[in-house]
């Protein structure tokens, strides 16, 4: 049998509601796709019985796995363990992806893979469709990636605060993501970082298309994004950058600057998120844990990795000078309108 050319791994937790569109729009790829439901123990609608159903339909491009509660990490784990496409690409259930642009993408894979040509990762653009107000956002990488051709990091340029690589606009090899060690951790959210993060350094080639592939749907309520859930959720987004900053060895990458300086960059952000977040709660408590993750950094890595992660805009969410929480907190709520994300 010839192997799948891409993996889809959907994780599914109470997703009835939505699901269907998410999946029809994988289906366009057809034979070349395999898609793997994995409902992550759902009990309040019809999601396992739904993910049956498309199973059922298309025996030779759906699985369907059923397991215990582990959360969206977990979902992920269990997508690499059974992927048998030479891609994988998570799509969260409420998301999808533009079809047109998707036969492009899987077009130019094809003759890349018939060349012996194949990168390690494939990039394209992906879309924030807000539903509180029926706008939508482009996050592209014209200005920091070549288009249509083979590169690797020496050839990327800068990226912009608003353009971190992220789960939606990734394809890996599914190989990568293998031989890195991967493992997200259970019952947490935010760890898409972590998975577009810690391949990183295994990654030899990429391919950019300047292609709106991923739509990313924003603006529930519930959604893990919202900020009142965030500010919820803080102690797992804690855990999610200590996991980051422990799962690579950013010295040993010196012979590599452009990726070193990214990496920096990311752990950086997910500093400064964690910062934001921690002031949003406000509380004693909340500030106690925000000088802990920075003695933990201080504590788990070089002092010219803490350097540099301070100088970078993590430093910028740690003034610690009077009122500096406060300008961390006006400047975060100015940005947050003007780029909607979250």
């Amino acid at each position: 049998m010839q192997q799948k050319l891409i993996t889809f791994a959907v994780p599914c937790y109470n997703s009835a509601a939505y699901m269907r569109h998410c999946i029809e729009t994988l289906l366009s790829a057809g034979e070349q796709a395999e898609i793997i439901l994995v409902d992550d123990g759902s009990v309040k609608d019809d999601t396992p019985a739904i993910c049956d159903e498309y199973a059922a339909k298309y025996p030779t491009i759906v699985k369907a796995i059923h397991q215990e509660n582990g959360g969206h990490g977990e979902g992920v784990n269990q997508g690499i363990r059974n992927a048998t496409g030479l891609y994988y690409k998570v799509v969260d259930s409420d998301d999808w992806l533009d079809t047109d642009a998707l036969k492009k993408v899987l077009e130019r894979l094809t003759t890349l893979v018939a060349r012996g040509t194949a990168p390690d990762l494939m990039i394209c653009n992906y879309v924030y469709e807000h539903v509180e107000d029926g706008t939508s956002h482009t996050v592209r990488y014209t200005n920091v990636f070549p288009q249509n051709r083979l590169f690797d990091w020496v050839h990327v340029r800068h990226f912009r605060p608003d353009q971190n690589l992220l789960m939606h606009s990734v394809m890996y090899r599914t190989e990568v993501l293998r031989q890195c060690g991967m493992v997200l951790p259970k019952h947490t959210f935010y760890v898409d970082n972590i998975f577009v993060y810690q391949p990183l350094p295994y990654v030899k080639s990429m391919y950019y298309m300047d292609l709106d592939l991923y739509r990313y749907f924003i603006g529930r309520a519930d959604q893990s994004v919202n900020e009142s859930v965030m500010i919820g959720r803080v102690d797992q987004q804690l855990r999610v950058t200590k996991h980051m900053i422990d799962c690579q060895d950013l010295d040993a990458l010196k012979g590599q600057k452009r990726l070193r300086a990214y990496m920096v960059h990311y752990l950086s952000v997910m500093m400064a998120v964690s910062d934001i977040f921690l002031l949003l709660d406000g509380s004693a408590e909340a500030h106690a844990k925000k000088a802990e993750l920075w003695q933990y950094l201080k504590d788990h890595v070089t002092p010219g990795v803490y350097r540099a992660v301070r100088v970078n805009l993590g430093g910028l969410t740690d003034l610690r000078f009077p009122g500096g929480d406060k300008v961390v907190i006006s400047t975060y709520r100015q940005l947050r309108k003007i780029f909607k994300f979250n």
